[in-house]
């Protein structure tokens, strides 16, 4: 299995992908921190999973709620090695349409709360020399379609990921990035019908991605496996591409 023995942390899992991902994870070997601001959610997401996944229930845009989950892990375990910054919102709202603050809570969830979670963890991985951070941006941020807030909030987290990947390498950490194409989450029940219709016409697999799908990708960039692969954002959209 490609996570035997791994301690890692999985944001936003309490549905679609960060469920996948958490329940895969587990199936791969590792032992998992399910982190979530819905604790009904986290429930179903660790059922069956046989203690191998623990739930916690995180707001990832207070930095002192990071900072003790975090202190938790290292004190439990004295090491963190892998992060899955996947938590993410949005909403349809034009750029007209956008009040403040649901510009800052979408950028305070999608991109500051990566960055909060990606610094406490790094201050475990330092101490052992390895790690793997997993950001999760998206097709958005390179097509510009989207909300602003949204779109800015993924562009940033691709950015991030280069920067820390630079910085972070010489201590042994990678960092890379996940791109999904339209994948089938709950989120997508939000988007109207006709912006569904002209993503699926855009995918040349013509159809939506599954959340296995890029949990297995997500799986290989925390393993061994991906051991010189930092600084990428890596697409996993059906053939979508872009200049």
């Amino acid at each position: 299995m490609k996570l035997t023995n791994k301690i890692s942390v999985v944001t936003g899992a309490g549905q679609g992908m960060g469920r996948t991902i958490v329940q895969h994870f587990v199936e791969q070997g590792a032992t998992v921190y399910a982190v979530d601001v819905n604790a009904e959610a986290l429930e179903q997401t660790v059922k069956g999973l046989n203690g191998k996944a623990h739930p916690v229930v995180c707001d990832i845009t207070d930095e002192s709620a990071v900072t003790e989950l975090m202190s938790r892990i290292d004190q439990d375990h004295g090491r963190l090695d892998v992060l899955v910054n996947n938590a993410g919102i949005g909403s349809v709202d034009s750029l007209l349409e956008t009040p403040l603050d649901t510009w800052q809570r979408v950028i305070n969830v999608n991109l500051t709360g990566a960055f909060l979670c990606s610094r406490e963890a790094v201050r475990i991985m330092t101490k052992t020399g390895q790690g793997s951070i997993i950001n999760f941006s998206s097709t958005a941020a390179q097509t510009g379609e989207g909300p602003c807030h949204y779109v800015a909030s993924k562009a940033g987290m691709m950015g991030l990921t280069r920067s820390t990947a630079r910085e972070l390498a010489a201590s042994g950490i990678r960092v890379n990035s996940l791109v999904p194409g339209a994948t089938d989450t709950p989120m997508m029940a939000d988007i109207p019908k006709e912006w569904m219709d002209a993503m699926i016409q855009g995918i040349p697999l013509g159809r939506l991605c599954e959340t296995i799908e890029i949990a297995r990708v997500v799986a290989f960039l925390g393993s061994d496996d991906a051991s010189f692969i930092t600084g990428q954002n890596i697409a996993v959209n059906g053939g979508m591409a872009f200049l």
